[in-house]
C-alpha cells in the first residue's frame, strides 16, 4: 500500500484528529453521535424512542430521538448526575434538575417549581443557578466542535445539558382539607417530574404568604409578575395584620429604602392608604376595637395628597383593585398640620386637604433639653443646661418662652451663682449659652399659631391621616426640631403610664417620616444619643403599645443601628450605593438584584411574614401623587 491510496483531506474540512483518535473516521462518527444521541441521556434522565435511519453503506442502526412521544408533564427531571441530596445546612443541598429542550427559553432564575413525592407530598423549591453542562465525551473545547460551530450561524444547543440548580423552600402536604407547609425533611426521588408552580394556593402556602393582610403588590420572579390559571392571575402578597399568629406586624415596624425614582413615595402612599379603611381596626387592651391614626412626616409636600383621588385611575383598574380587596381612592380624613416658622409660607396648593397651622411650644423642651441644643453638647454641657432648664421652668413655670430662656441666660448674677456654688463652670456656661442661642430656635418656638400640645385631636384622629410637611422650611435645623418635638411627643405619651393625652395612648398609631436618615442617624453627641434611645425603646415597646414607626429612606446605612434593628419588615427598592444595598441586610440572592430593578420592582424581606420574596407594585398611585 502506498501514500497515494489514503484520502487527502483539507484542512478546511476538519480533518484532524482529537485526542480520543483521530481523522475524517472520527469527525464522522462524532458528528453522529452529536447530531443524534439523545440530549436527555444523563444516565437515566430522559425519555428516548427509536427510529431506523440508513448509513450511506445501506446498513441500518438505531437512531435516538431528541424528544419522547406524547405530551410533557412538566418542564424536566429531577437528575442524578452529580448526586442528589438535600440537607439542615442548606450549603450541603445537592438538587439538580434537566430541563428539556422545549423549556429551556422559559425558566428564569427564581422560577418557583413543584417536585411530587410518591404520597402526594409535594417538594416545593426555586431555581437558583442555571447552567449548559457538557453532554458527550466531547466538548466545546475539541477541534471538531469548535470547526464546526464556526461553519454554523446557530448554536446546536441539543449537545448540551440544560441543568437547574434548586432551592427546597419547603414540603406542602394536605392535613385535615388544609394544605400545610413544613421544612424540607426529605429527598425526592430521581426522574421525578417537575412542574412550574402555578396555582396560587400551592405557592402562597410554600412562600408561608398570608391570605389576608396589608396588600404590597404582586409577586413577581426576574421583573415577571407570576402568573397563575386563577383569577385574577396574579398572586397578592399581603402583610400579616391579624392577632392569630402574633402582633400585627405594622407594630414591629416597617422600612421602605430605594434611591431617587425607584418609586418609594408612590409605593409607601399606597400601602399607607390601605392602613386607611374602616376594615382595619386594632384590638386595645381594654377591648375596643380602634381604627388606626397615621401621622406622616412630609419633607417635598407629597403625602397631603393622599386627601385627593387619582385621576389616572381608570374603571377597569379600580375593577381589578376591587376584586383583590385593595383600598383606593383620596382619603377625606386627611389634614395638614402645618409648622410655622419664622416667616416661611407653606403654598399648599399641590392638594385639597384642610390645613390647620401650629407652632412648638418652648414647654416641651422641659422633658427634652436636646431640642434646644443647636450644636454638639458634651456630657458636662448637657447636664448643665438640664439643671438651667430646671430653673428656669421653676421661676417661669410652662408658659416659659424661648425668648425668655435667652434672656434669662443673659443675666450675669446668673452666671456668677452657678460658677461659685461649682455646680456649673463659667466656661461651662459659656458655652451653653452660645449653643443654644441659634437661628433655628428663634425661628420654631413660640411662632404665631396655636400649640401642637393643644391640638392632639387635630393630630391623632382614629382612622385619619395627619401630614406634617416641612417643604417650606429653609433651615434644616428648624426642620429637625419640628419633626423631632412632634415625633417625641407622640412617642412619649404613647410609652407613659400617666400619660397627659389621652387621645395618643389609646388610639393605634403609625408614625410615617420620610427622609429618615435625617433625623435618626447615629451620631457622638449627647443629644443624638437621646434621641436614637428614645426611638429604640419606641420601637421595642411598639408591639404592646400599639405604636408602628414607617421609615422611609434613600439612605438606609445613615440609620442608627439601634433603631435598624427593630425593623422586622424591610421592603428594598432599587438601590445603587453599595454600603445601602449592605446595610439592609437580605439574603445574598435577592441584594445581588437591587442594582438591577425597575421603578416599582421591590424585595420585601420580613422574616415573621413570608419567605424573601421579589414583587412589583402597583403600577398606578392608588390616591394623587405628583403634579
Amino acid at each position: 500500500m502506498t501514500l497515494e491510496d489514503f484520502t487527502e483531506f483539507s484542512a478546511d474540512d476538519g480533518d484532524e484528529a482529537d485526542d480520543s483518535g483521530g481523522g475524517p473516521a472520527a469527525e464522522a462518527a462524532d458528528e453522529a453521535v452529536v447530531d443524534d444521541a439523545d440530549p436527555a441521556a444523563d444516565g437515566g434522565d430522559g425519555d428516548t424512542e427509536t427510529a431506523a435511519t440508513e448509513t450511506e453503506t445501506g446498513s441500518s442502526f438505531e437512531r435516538f430521538a431528541a424528544e419522547a412521544a406524547g405530551a410533557d408533564r412538566g418542564i424536566g427531571t429531577i437528575s442524578v448526575s452529580q448526586g442528589l441530596r438535600v440537607a439542615e445546612d442548606g450549603d450541603d443541598t445537592e438538587l439538580r434538575a434537566f430541563v428539556t429542550t422545549g423549556n429551556r427559553e422559559t425558566v428564569r432564575l427564581g422560577k418557583y417549581l413543584l417536585v411530587p413525592y410518591p404520597d402526594n407530598e409535594t417538594l416545593f423549591c426555586r431555581i437558583t443557578s442555571l447552567e449548559y453542562a457538557q453532554e458527550f465525551q466531547t466538548d466545546d473545547a475539541t477541534e471538531i466542535h469548535a470547526r464546526r460551530a464556526m461553519r454554523q450561524d446557530d448554536f446546536e444547543e441539543r449537545d448540551y445539558k440544560f441543568m437547574a440548580s434548586l432551592e427546597p423552600v419547603a414540603v406542602l402536604y394536605r392535613e385535615g382539607g388544609e394544605l400545610k407547609r413544613r421544612m424540607t425533611d426529605r429527598v425526592p426521588k430521581p426522574g421525578s417530574v417537575i412542574a412550574e408552580a402555578t396555582d396560587s394556593e400551592q405557592i402562597k402556602t410554600g412562600l408561608k404568604i398570608p391570605e389576608d393582610g396589608v396588600f404590597l403588590g404582586h409577586l413577581s420572579v426576574g421583573g415577571e409578575k407570576v402568573r397563575t390559571a386563577a383569577e385574577p392571575p396574579t398572586i397578592d402578597y399581603r402583610l400579616k395584620d391579624d392577632y392569630r399568629d402574633g402582633d400585627p406586624l405594622v407594630f414591629r415596624h416597617t422600612l421602605v429604602a430605594g434611591g431617587t425614582g425607584s418609586g418609594k413615595t408612590h409605593g409607601s402612599k399606597n400601602i399607607l392608604r390601605q392602613y386607611l379603611t374602616e376594615e382595619r381596626t386594632y384590638a386595645m387592651d381594654d377591648g375596643r376595637e380602634v381604627q388606626t391614626a397615621v401621622v406622616q412626616f412630609d419633607p417635598q409636600d407629597e403625602y397631603a395628597q393622599m386627601h385627593d383621588d387619582n385621576p389616572d385611575l381608570d374603571a377597569d383598574f379600580a375593577r381589578k383593585l376591587d376584586r383583590e380587596g385593595v383600598a383606593y381612592g383620596g382619603h377625606s380624613d386627611t389634614v395638614a398640620l402645618v409648622p410655622e416658622v419664622d416667616k416661611s409660607t407653606y403654598p399648599g396648593t399641590g392638594h385639597r386637604a384642610e390645613q390647620v397651622s401650629f407652632t412648638i411650644p418652648f414647654s416641651m423642651v422641659r422633658q427634652r433639653p436636646w431640642l434646644v441644643a443647636g450644636a454638639s453638647l458634651n456630657d458636662n454641657q448637657y447636664n448643665a443646661l438640664t439643671l438651667l432648664l430646671d430653673r428656669f421652668f421653676r421661676d417661669y413655670g410652662n408658659s416659659g418662652t424661648y425668648r425668655q430662656f435667652v434672656n434669662f441666660l443673659d443675666d450675669p448674677a446668673l452666671r456668677e451663682e452657678y460658677d461659685e456654688s461649682g455646680r456649673i463652670h463659667e466656661a461651662t456656661f459659656d458655652a451653653v449659652m452660645r449653643k443654644t442661642r441659634t437661628k433655628a430656635a428663634n425661628q420654631v418656638f413660640d411662632q404665631d399659631a396655636r400649640p401642637i400640645t393643644e391640638l392632639v385631636h387635630d393630630l391623632v384622629r382614629p382612622g385619619g391621616l395627619s401630614v406634617v410637611p416641612t417643604y417650606h422650611i429653609n433651615n434644616s435645623r428648624a426642620t429637625e426640631i419640628v419633626v423631632l418635638a412632634v415625633s417625641s411627643l407622640l412617642i412619649d405619651e404613647k410609652l407613659s403610664n400617666s400619660p397627659a393625652h389621652d387621645r395618643i395612648k389609646e388610639t393605634p398609631l403609625v408614625v410615617g417620616m420620610d427622609e429618615a436618615h435625617n433625623f435618626l442617624t447615629d451620631a457622638d453627641s449627647v443629644q443624638a444619643r437621646k434621641v436614637i434611645s428614645k426611638f429604640t425603646e419606641a420601637a421595642k415597646q411598639g408591639r404592646k403599645e400599639r405604636l408602628g414607626l414607617f421609615l422611609i429612606t434613600q439612605d438606609p446605612q445613615d440609620i442608627a443601628e439601634p433603631v435598624f434593628k427593630q425593623v422586622n419588615t424591610k421592603i428594598i427598592l432599587n438601590l445603587g450605593d453599595e454600603d445601602a444595598i449592605k446595610s439592609v441586610n437580605i439574603p445574598q440572592k435577592l441584594a445581588n438584584k437591587v442594582p438591577y430593578m425597575e421603578k416599582g420592582q421591590m424585595v420585601v424581606y420580613s422574616p415573621d411574614n413570608s419567605e424573601p420574596v421579589e414583587l412589583i407594585g402597583l403600577s398606578k398611585c392608588l390616591t394623587r401623587h405628583g403634579e
